[in-house]
């Protein structure tokens, strides 16, 4: 079956985001060469992601912007360590004996795995990333369901439409998921791909919590996830102020501010 124009849109705009996370910029025409489409196509592709700021429109080609690029996530792991386990451990005990649950990919959801595994949660965890499931995967009182999908090497994950179908035909008691950024928009994804999935879990799920450290308070990534409302619980390491801290009231989300 060919893929539809609008998947093979987003194919090719992730495509870019990922060449400029090697690269500090990138050429129309070494684009176009690369995609086998028209010079015109890739400039439209830099256009709209130039709009909502996932990169740095140039003259000739675009450059890498903040909002799209990240770190990957074995860099990630490195990062934090002290307030990503603090929250890792203050999630895990939201979780109860026989839990059915979904976690998504990243730094802080491995960390989260990792003390599941330690404390023998005995749940079913789908996940799409492989480091999740490597983690959950030592406890033998777990059953880890690992997700098909289009394999993502820089964060270890599985996304595409494929991901998004399977956890359409599961129902959970929670969610846990992280993000790139979180602002009064909502948290926010530097992945198109990734931002589908978590959008996904979200919706598949009873009670929904967001895993996220206080760096990433105000920060603005490439994709809005879903708004703030949708979030059931944010588990930080320290208390959010000024805009975010009233936005996060206003939608009734509960923030428990781990500290140790």
């Amino acid at each position: 079956m060919n893929e539809r124009p609008r998947s093979r849109k987003h194919s090719r705009q992730e495509r870019i985001i990922a060449l400029l996370r090697a690269n500090p910029a990138v050429r129309v025409a070494e684009l176009a060469r690369e995609f086998g489409v028209s010079t015109e196509t890739v400039r439209r592709d830099l256009d709209e992601l130039g709009r909502i700021g996932a990169v740095n429109r140039t003259y000739g080609g675009a450059a890498r912007s903040s909002m799209g690029h990240e770190a990957a996530v074995n860099e990630r792991l490195q990062e934090h360590v002290v307030e990503r386990e603090r929250i890792a451990r203050y999630a895990s005990a939201l979780v109860e004996t026989g839990d059915l649950i979904m976690i998504d990919g990243g730094s802080t959801t491995i960390h989260f795995a990792r003390q599941l595994a330690a404390q023998g949660s005995q749940v079913t965890a789908l996940t799409n990333s492989l480091g999740v499931a490597a983690a959950l995967g030592r406890d033998p009182s777990s059953k880890v369901v690992l997700c098909p999908g289009d394999y993502y090497p820089s964060e270890g994950i599985v996304t595409g439409p494929e991901t998004v179908a399977f956890l359409d035909r599961f129902f959970v008691d929670k969610a846990f998921i992280g993000a790139s950024g979180l602002t009064e928009a909502g948290p926010s994804e530097v992945h198109s791909s990734a931002a589908w999935v978590k959008r996904r879990m979200l919706r598949q799920a009873k009670r929904c919590y967001l895993l996220l450290d206080s760096s990433k308070f105000n920060v603005l990534r490439h994709e809005l996830v879903c708004p703030l409302s949708d979030i059931g619980e944010l588990v930080t390491d320290r208390r959010p102020t000024g805009a975010l801290r009233a936005a996060l009231k206003k939608a009734a989300v509960e923030v428990d501010v781990v500290t140790r």
